[in-house]
């Protein structure tokens, strides 16, 4: 039996088949291990366990009452049924094994704060974390894509847990899907359409009431606030802080980053992907986040929405005119601009306070974006009373 320690973790790999026949044995090896070195958690690897019986289950049984936090990771489907079908599953916390996927060479189709999304085939997409500590994401992600969906939002729902090197990834099968920023690059006269799907899945989320357990995007924008108060004299911060506190919380759903990259058309029906930014708010943060992607993002240089967007930044803006227009129903420019002054503010304070969090804002390029959107927003709580339209 092999046994490895790791500070205070034994871990222990199970192989080949534990059952009444060899399970003594198995119990005498683990048990040796741990009055070794008296580990505070074991963990049973087993990646090369093709069998395991009620006297091997017996085994686990004891050990889960020595150490609560018991852990058997890399599962096989014909153990983990065993395991499930017995109840064990429910006793002690068991992770499956992942198939690994390599995606060099894929088309990097979005990018976020979270993850990389990868298209791995004509069929398929993956979306890659990058905290390779990233299970409890994925399982959110998942849980609140199913939230979604049964919610009567369009969404793609992750069907499978990967290995991508150091970290994991949800796997969805989109069928002959392409993403809205694939229709523009086709056709730039596909934009009226694209802003009118995007406008209609908008109306459908922001008017579905949202569940208990999604964050509140307030919440949220009152944190950043707080990263910003050096940033700021006390009075122009006691406004910002008073302007996001006013902000009606009205319970409806938001997704949180509902752009081009994460709107796909499959079969001629529209589909969110990315739900891991699902949160319930004002619409005015959606249009905030939307902003940033289709503008704010470049408030020093433009290029930075070409290059996450994969469009001229120009085209990126008029897309985004477009879609306000369409949201909100007019085509008054002074109403467009109140609106869009408005949901700039939020955006630039979220481009700020993302330089601040990533401790970028002494370098070169992270201070002039930070003395930019300081500039940006000073000159935006001079005219602005309120952000809600």
């Amino acid at each position: 039996m092999k046994g490895e320690f790791d500070g205070k973790t034994l871990t222990v790999c199970l192989e080949g088949r534990i059952d009444s026949g060899n399970s003594s044995s198995w119990e005498n090896a683990i048990n040796a291990k741990i009055e070794e070195r008296a580990p505070e958690q074991v963990v049973l690897d087993a990646e090369k366990l093709e069998y395991i019986s009620s006297a091997g289950l017996r085994i686990v049984l004891k050990l889960r009452k020595r150490f609560a936090d018991l852990k058997i990771v890399n599962v096989s489907a014909s153990v983990y049924e065993i395991l499930e079908m017995t109840g064990f599953t429910e006793l002690v916390t068991v992770e499956k094994a992942y198939r690994q996927f390599d995606v060099s060479g894929c088309e990097v189709i979005g990018k976020g704060a979270n993850g990389t999304v990868y298209r791995i085939a004509r069929d398929t997409i993956v979306k890659v974390y990058h905290d390779a500590e990233s299970l409890d994401d994925i399982k959110r992600e998942r849980e609140l894509s199913r939230t979604a969906f049964l919610l009567g939002i369009p969404t793609a729902i992750p069907y499978d847990v990967v290995k991508v090197g150091n970290t994991y990834g949800s796997v969805f099968e989109l069928l002959n899907a392409k993403s809205f920023d694939e229709l523009l690059r086709e056709d730039e006269q596909n934009m009226e359409f694209i802003a009118k799907e995007t406008v209609e899945i908008a109306k459908i989320i922001h008017s579905t009431k949202a569940p208990a357990n999604l964050p509140r995007q307030r919440d949220v924008a009152l944190d950043w606030v707080g990263m910003v108060t050096d940033y700021f004299t006390p009075e122009q911060h006691e406004k910002l802080r008073s302007l996001i506190e006013a902000i009606p919380e009205d319970g409806f759903m938001l997704h949180g980053d509902m752009h081009i990259k994460n709107i796909m058309l499959q079969n001629k029906e529209t589909l969110l992907i990315d739900m891991d930014t699902l949160c319930t708010g004002h619409p005015i943060y959606e249009l905030a986040f939307m902003y940033n992607a289709y503008k704010g993002f470049g408030i020093v240089d433009p290029a930075e929405v070409s290059n996450f967007m994969g469009i001229p930044a120009d085209t990126a803006y008029r897309l985004w005119r477009l879609i306000l227009t369409m949201y909100l129903g007019t085509d008054d420019k002074a109403r467009l601009d109140e609106v869009e002054e408005k949901a700039a503010l939020i955006g630039i304070l979220r481009v700020m306070r993302r330089v601040i969090r990533f401790n970028r804002q002494n370098t070169p390029d992270g201070k002039a974006i930070v003395d930019a959107c300081h500039d940006f927003i000073a000159e935006k709580l001079d005219k602005i009373d309120t952000l809600t339209f």
